[in-house]
Protein backbone atom coordinates (compact mmCIF):
# COMPACT_ATOMS: atom_id res chain seq x y z
CA UNK A 1 0.00 0.00 0.00
CA UNK A 2 1.15 3.53 -0.42
CA UNK A 3 -0.18 6.75 1.30
CA UNK A 4 -1.04 9.64 -0.40
CA UNK A 5 1.22 12.86 -0.16
CA UNK A 6 0.16 15.70 1.81
CA UNK A 7 2.45 18.45 0.59
CA UNK A 8 0.35 20.82 -2.03
CA UNK A 9 1.67 20.48 -5.94
CA UNK A 10 4.52 23.02 -5.84
CA UNK A 11 3.63 26.78 -7.91
CA UNK A 12 -0.24 26.21 -8.03
CA UNK A 13 -0.91 27.79 -4.19
CA UNK A 14 2.02 30.71 -4.08
CA UNK A 15 4.88 30.50 -1.42
CA UNK A 16 4.27 28.55 1.89
CA UNK A 17 4.41 30.34 5.09
CA UNK A 18 8.58 29.46 5.44
CA UNK A 19 9.09 31.27 2.07
CA UNK A 20 7.32 34.18 2.83
CA UNK A 21 8.95 34.50 6.24
CA UNK A 22 12.23 34.05 4.59
CA UNK A 23 11.67 36.58 2.28
CA UNK A 24 10.81 39.36 5.28
CA UNK A 25 14.17 38.39 6.74
CA UNK A 26 15.67 38.92 3.55
CA UNK A 27 14.28 42.59 3.23
CA UNK A 28 14.62 43.70 7.48
CA UNK A 29 18.47 42.41 7.08
CA UNK A 30 18.76 44.53 3.78
CA UNK A 31 17.32 47.70 5.58
CA UNK A 32 19.38 47.17 8.52
CA UNK A 33 22.65 46.99 6.69
CA UNK A 34 21.66 50.02 4.49
CA UNK A 35 21.22 51.87 7.69
CA UNK A 36 24.08 50.25 9.43
CA UNK A 37 26.24 51.46 6.43
CA UNK A 38 24.46 55.00 6.35
CA UNK A 39 25.46 55.05 10.32
CA UNK A 40 29.04 54.06 9.95
CA UNK A 41 29.18 56.67 7.09
CA UNK A 42 28.06 59.29 9.11
CA UNK A 43 30.73 58.85 12.08
CA UNK A 44 33.23 57.79 9.60
CA UNK A 45 32.70 62.02 7.78
CA UNK A 46 32.18 63.47 11.53
CA UNK A 47 35.58 61.78 12.35
CA UNK A 48 37.70 62.83 9.62
CA UNK A 49 35.51 66.10 8.23
CA UNK A 50 35.75 67.50 11.66
CA UNK A 51 38.51 70.83 11.96
CA UNK A 52 41.27 69.46 13.84
CA UNK A 53 42.24 71.58 16.92
CA UNK A 54 45.22 71.29 19.05
CA UNK A 55 46.67 73.47 21.90
CA UNK A 56 49.78 73.85 24.13
CA UNK A 57 50.44 75.52 27.71
CA UNK A 58 53.75 77.49 27.20
CA UNK A 59 54.21 79.00 29.89
CA UNK A 60 52.21 80.25 33.18
CA UNK A 61 52.35 82.58 36.19
CA UNK A 62 50.93 82.33 39.78
CA UNK A 63 49.64 84.66 41.86
CA UNK A 64 47.30 84.54 45.01
CA UNK A 65 43.74 84.89 42.85
CA UNK A 66 44.75 84.12 39.29
CA UNK A 67 46.94 82.27 36.85
CA UNK A 68 47.92 84.30 33.86
CA UNK A 69 48.72 81.13 30.55
CA UNK A 70 50.22 81.48 27.76
CA UNK A 71 48.39 79.48 25.28
CA UNK A 72 49.25 78.58 21.97
CA UNK A 73 46.26 76.87 19.32
CA UNK A 74 47.16 75.60 16.10
CA UNK A 75 43.73 74.69 14.25
CA UNK A 76 42.73 75.41 10.55
CA UNK A 77 42.23 79.35 9.52
CA UNK A 78 38.71 79.17 9.35
CA UNK A 79 37.50 76.83 12.95
CA UNK A 80 35.95 78.04 16.01
CA UNK A 81 36.74 76.58 18.96
CA UNK A 82 37.65 77.04 22.54
CA UNK A 83 39.70 75.41 25.16
CA UNK A 84 39.33 74.25 28.19
CA UNK A 85 41.81 74.91 31.10
CA UNK A 86 42.32 74.49 34.60
CA UNK A 87 44.37 75.08 37.60
CA UNK A 88 44.78 72.98 40.86
CA UNK A 89 46.68 73.75 44.13
CA UNK A 90 49.17 72.50 45.99
CA UNK A 91 47.58 70.17 48.05
CA UNK A 92 45.59 68.94 44.11
CA UNK A 93 42.17 70.31 44.98
CA UNK A 94 41.23 72.39 41.95
CA UNK A 95 40.75 76.25 42.57
CA UNK A 96 39.79 77.76 39.16
CA UNK A 97 38.40 76.40 35.85
CA UNK A 98 37.14 77.99 32.07
CA UNK A 99 36.65 77.65 28.76
CA UNK A 100 38.32 80.35 26.25
CA UNK A 101 36.74 80.80 23.26
CA UNK A 102 38.53 81.58 20.17
CA UNK A 103 37.60 83.13 16.90
CA UNK A 104 40.43 84.74 15.09
CA UNK A 105 40.85 83.62 11.18
CA UNK A 106 44.73 82.37 11.43
CA UNK A 107 46.36 78.83 11.57
CA UNK A 108 48.12 79.80 14.89
CA UNK A 109 46.67 81.41 17.72
CA UNK A 110 48.82 83.05 20.62
CA UNK A 111 47.04 84.14 23.67
CA UNK A 112 47.63 85.48 27.41
CA UNK A 113 44.67 84.50 29.33
CA UNK A 114 43.91 85.42 32.79
CA UNK A 115 42.47 82.14 35.09
CA UNK A 116 40.53 83.11 38.24
CA UNK A 117 41.18 81.19 40.95
CA UNK A 118 39.84 80.86 44.70
CA UNK A 119 42.90 80.27 46.14
CA UNK A 120 46.57 80.23 45.27
CA UNK A 121 46.67 77.72 41.78
CA UNK A 122 50.34 75.56 41.15
CA UNK A 123 49.15 74.28 38.08
CA UNK A 124 47.91 75.72 34.84
CA UNK A 125 46.63 72.42 32.80
CA UNK A 126 44.89 72.17 29.33
CA UNK A 127 41.92 69.96 29.92
CA UNK A 128 40.75 69.93 25.76
CA UNK A 129 40.00 71.96 22.93
CA UNK A 130 36.80 71.47 20.59
CA UNK A 131 35.54 73.10 17.48
CA UNK A 132 32.33 74.61 17.12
Amino acid sequence: MSTASTRLPEGRYGRSPDERADHKLKIAGAVLGAALLALIGYFAYHYVGQNKISAQVVTFQTSDDAVRIHLEVHKDANARGYCTLRSQAADGSEVGRADFRFDEHASQVDKVLTLRTTARGTTAELLGCSAG
